[in-house]
């Protein structure tokens, strides 16, 4: 993780894609979110949505995994032997969208930019915010959230 001083507003970077598959939708679904419509092909036929989809919460995870599983770049400054900057905690999310759904087939490619930068109370720490977004392979954007996460100042 880098300083909060060595980040800049508008940065956007691919965090990772994902496919969704049945087996991985029903599975989330039965555990976390068991609406027919996220469980069974026939029940889902007869909804709004048409077909099998995945729950929002399902989108949601996947996209957080991506998140905190995306550190290359800090691996990369700790085998340099560069100072790491600290990371958190999060304050928390803010509008979270699911705006298309997410279908047994979807791939989403998921990716973050920075939109604010603050000063923070909390001395020797900044405040960033992301907008972390799920594309899919058509180009329409299915998901949305803004996060935020308190980040290290640069020591003085």
């Amino acid at each position: 993780m880098r300083y909060f001083e060595d980040i800049e507003l508008g940065e956007r970077r691919e965090i990772g894609r994902h496919t969704f598959t049945a087996d991985e939708i029903k599975a989330f679904a039965a555990r976390y979110d068991p609406q027919p419509f996220h469980l069974d092909e026939k029940a889902a036929a007869r909804s709004h949505f048409g077909r099998l989809c995945a729950s929002g919460w399902h989108t949601s995870s996947v996209c957080m995994r991506y998140v905190e599983a995306n550190r290359r770049e800090a691996d990369e400054q700790q085998v340099r032997g560069e100072p790491l900057a600290k990371s958190g905690p999060s304050p928390g999310v803010r509008d979270v969208r699911w705006l298309k759904p997410v279908f047994v087939g979807d791939t989403i490619s998921f990716a973050s930019e920075v939109i604010e930068l603050k000063e923070s109370s909390r001395p020797g720490w900044g405040l960033l915010v992301a907008r972390n977004t799920g594309t899919n392979q058509h180009g329409e954007l299915v998901y949305s959230v803004q996060g935020a996460v308190f980040v290290e100042r640069r020591p003085r």
